[in-house]
């Protein structure tokens, strides 16, 4: 008997999930997905919720997985996959500290993240970038390499004097490699010339490479300590691939990026597919739900409680009965994997086991017929079944006998109503129909026909029973009216249900009508509704507009008391530093509350010279948003009521100003200033700044006792106008410079 898991589809689902896995780790999750416990599922929700919120990147972590299973069985790794092996620890121990932060059931993930900074310490003492054994990676290697150099140039000093003395008899001025020796080509019959070994010759005889008697020995000590190069650094290799196969951190790092990669590829899943986060309760009840698998589907909604048990489900065939059993069960499989839904909203129960009866079934071993099937599930279901299980049954009653099949199928039903089972039901059978309307536990439902078009629309109406629609069809198809006459007549009891059908159906069509002319009556009602609590909120929405416009004067009558705070500034460094405070808190009060400007002229035009009258100062209109202005006053643009600007007339055609703001760099020197003054004197400074939109701003406060870098930075901290700061490079000054970057 087929797995419930293969008979709803879910090894697609599975396959699907692991299309979206980065790493052979989580593919390998994927496509072992299956049911958890309620509390693991429930994780699971929260983490791919969390994985939707919050994008990470992930190491390789299948080169790692690799490497680490060759160096658990034993083999020396190259320096390659060494490298690669550390570059992917470090990665995840990164992805760890970022991870940690954030508090959630991402960080208690990561948080099984080992620390593996032994490991990687051993591996950047002795590989470089390349994954090459640095010299520096043991004593011995060093002394072997540090020999092998001269060595080697002194080989080569040799060979090229040989070949400058003897040039008749070298083929072209090279040295080679042979056999790992070097040696020189010279030409075939002038060998006598430069006695030596001979290594080897060319393909057409005339070039022999021939090793001098002057440098044999130079070869066999080259020769000796690259054996000797050679043995140290698979020594070093090896020790490389062993500390690898015993970091105990290996394990759980694998396992925590395999989870991590698989709640990404289940965020990535239910983002392509629109799927949405399940709840778990004691019913099912889904909001326009789909299935997952089928493109451009059709949604539905439908419940199952304890007044409506089982819902029995008829209607023609094609017309998605089927795709909306596996629409319930599929989500009820992937909740319980950890998986979102494919529901707008979805409160589903959990149950103990989940029951299909779905497709053929046929056993030619056991001499089993379709029906001989379809009756072995359902044995199972009546002897397994619980109050707390679901059943999803396709097609009861087919197969056989129809008024056998109705008989048995109803006993069934029954049986199932008895045990408290909730499911779906699909039937053509009437007398099964009949049976459900009206029935306390169970609900008839019906699958949407469009008979104009001959086809079905796969939307679920609840509460109504379906109809083959086999004569109306046979009509529409314009069979000869007496063959069709005469079927009605040789209809049996199920025949006049399907008459009934049909009147019932054209009252439910009529309904729904007068129920479309209603609601269209209730959305008139209500937009009259809207319109009258727009009309009584537009009173608050003016006070509030009002209010917001009187604190944004009283923020740019602050402004213009730049000229005065610059004075006081300079009053202050020379000495009356507190009659300079009294006197700028009380210039700020004396602005802020300054009367009202006049009213608006009757006359502004976008690039004329203009007064500001709050300020008394001249500027150019640049752009008229409706009663506000934006003006450009020095090097200043600011936004206005225009109804505080007064227009001038301009001796010459006004000129195009720029409304770029100026960005340079302010530097204000705080060095000699107590706390008080310094605070003073950097809240001045952020103000101009932020007016004159500059992006950053110097402070140059000294290094000293570090007193004062600190309360200007705890300041800087709190203040809504600075983005970050950080000190200046080591050459602009470093301790005793701090560099703000003002918010945009």
């Amino acid at each position: 008997m087929r797995d419930v898991l293969e008979v709803l589809e879910f090894p697609k689902v599975r396959a699907l999930l692991a299309e979206r896995a980065k790493t052979p780790l989580g593919q390998r999750l994927a496509l072992a997905l299956a049911p958890l416990p309620q509390e693991e599922a429930e994780r699971r929700h929260g983490l791919t919720q969390e994985a939707l919120a919050y994008p990470y990147t992930l190491p390789e972590a299948g080169t790692l997985e690799e490497a680490y299973q060759k160096a658990q069985g034993g083999a020396r790794l190259s320096g390659l996959e060494l490298l690669k092996s550390a570059q992917a620890l470090e990665e995840a121990m990164a992805l760890k500290e970022e991870l940690l932060p954030l508090q959630n059931l991402l960080s208690q993930v990561a948080a099984g993240i080992g620390d593996h900074g032994a490991f990687l310490a051993k591996v950047r003492k002795a590989l470089d970038e390349e994954g090459a054994v640095r010299d520096e990676a043991s004593p011995k290697l060093f002394a072997i390499r540090r020999e092998l150099k001269p060595l080697r140039q002194q080989i080569l000093d040799k060979l090229y004097a040989l070949m400058d003395r003897h040039p008749e008899a070298i083929q072209d001025r090279f040295v080679t490699l042979r056999r790992e020796r070097y040696c020189i080509p010279v030409r075939a019959g002038m060998a006598q010339r430069i006695p030596g070994l001979l290594l080897d010759e060319s393909e057409s005889g005339a070039t022999l490479f021939i090793e001098p008697l002057s440098v044999v020995k130079l070869n066999n000590r080259l020769q000796a300590l690259r054996l000797q190069e050679e043995e140290e650094v698979n020594r070093i290799l090896r020790e490389l691939s062993e500390k690898l196969a015993q970091d105990p951190g290996v394990p759980g790092t694998l396992k925590a990026l395999g989870l991590l990669d698989l709640v990404q590829a289940q965020a990535a899943l239910a983002r392509d597919l629109g799927l949405t986060r399940p709840r778990f309760g004691e019913r099912y009840e889904l909001w326009e739900a789909f299935h997952p698998l089928i493109p451009n589907p059709v949604k539905n909604s439908f419940a199952l409680d304890d007044h409506h048990r089982l819902l029995l489900i008829s209607g023609p065939n094609m017309g998605g009965k089927t795709a909306l059993l596996k629409t319930l069960g599929l989500a009820v499989l992937m909740a319980q994997s950890g998986l979102f839904v494919g529901a707008k909203r979805a409160l589903l129960a959990w149950p103990d086991r989940v029951f299909a009866d779905i497709g053929d079934e046929q056993s030619l071993q056991e001499s089993l017929s379709t029906f001989a099937g379809h009756l072995r599930r359902l044995k199972e279901m009546l002897e397994g079944a619980t109050p707390q299980s679901l059943v999803l049954i396709d097609e009861l009653g087919s197969g056989t006998d129809p008024e056998e099949g109705a008989a048995l199928s109803q006993a069934i039903l029954e049986a199932l109503l008895e045990r408290g089972v909730k499911g779906m039901v699909t039937t053509h059978l009437s007398p099964l129909k009949a049976f459900a309307q009206g029935r306390e536990g169970i609900r008839n439902a019906s699958m949407r026909f469009d008979l104009e078009g001959l086809r079905p629309t796969y939307e679920l109406v609840l509460g109504v029973p379906g109809r083959s629609y086999a004569l109306a069809i046979a009509r529409r198809l314009a069979l000869p009216e007496e063959v069709l006459q005469r079927a009605e007549a040789l209809l049996p009891e199920g025949g006049r249900l399907e008459a009934l059908l049909e009147k019932l159906e054209a009252e439910r069509l009529a309904l729904e009508e007068e129920g479309r002319k209603l609601r269209e009556e209730l959305a008139r009602a209500e937009e009259l509704r809207r319109r009258l609590e727009a009309r009584e909120a537009r009173h608050e929405e003016e006070r509030a507009e009002r209010m917001r416009a009187l604190e944004e004067e009283v923020r740019r009558r602050l402004l213009q008391v730049e000229a005065e705070l610059k004075a006081l500034k300079e009053k202050a460094r020379v000495g009356a530093k507190k009659d300079a405070l009294r006197e700028l808190m009380a210039l700020r009060e004396r602005y802020a509350k300054k009367a009202p400007p006049p009213p608006p002229p009757a006359e502004l035009a976008e690039g004329q010279l203009v007064e500001v009258v709050s300020l008394g100062r001249q500027g150019r209109l640049l752009e008229l948003r409706g009663e506000e202005a934006l003006v450009q006053v020095g090097p200043v643009r600011m936004t206005l009521k225009a109804k505080e600007l007064k227009p001038l007339k301009a001796p010459e055609a006004p000129k195009a100003l720029s409304t770029r703001p100026r960005r340079e760099v302010k530097e204000v020197d705080l060095r000699g200033l107590t706390v008080e003054e310094a605070l003073l004197e950097v809240d001045s400074a952020l103000e101009e700044a932020k007016a004159l939109g500059l992006p950053t701003l110097r402070l140059l406060h000294g290094k000293g006792t570090g007193a004062l870098r600190q309360a200007i930075r705890e300041a800087l901290r709190r203040d809504k106008r600075v983005e970050t700061f950080a000190d200046a490079p080591p050459h602009e000054g470093g301790h005793g410079v701090t560099v703000v970057v003002l918010k945009s």
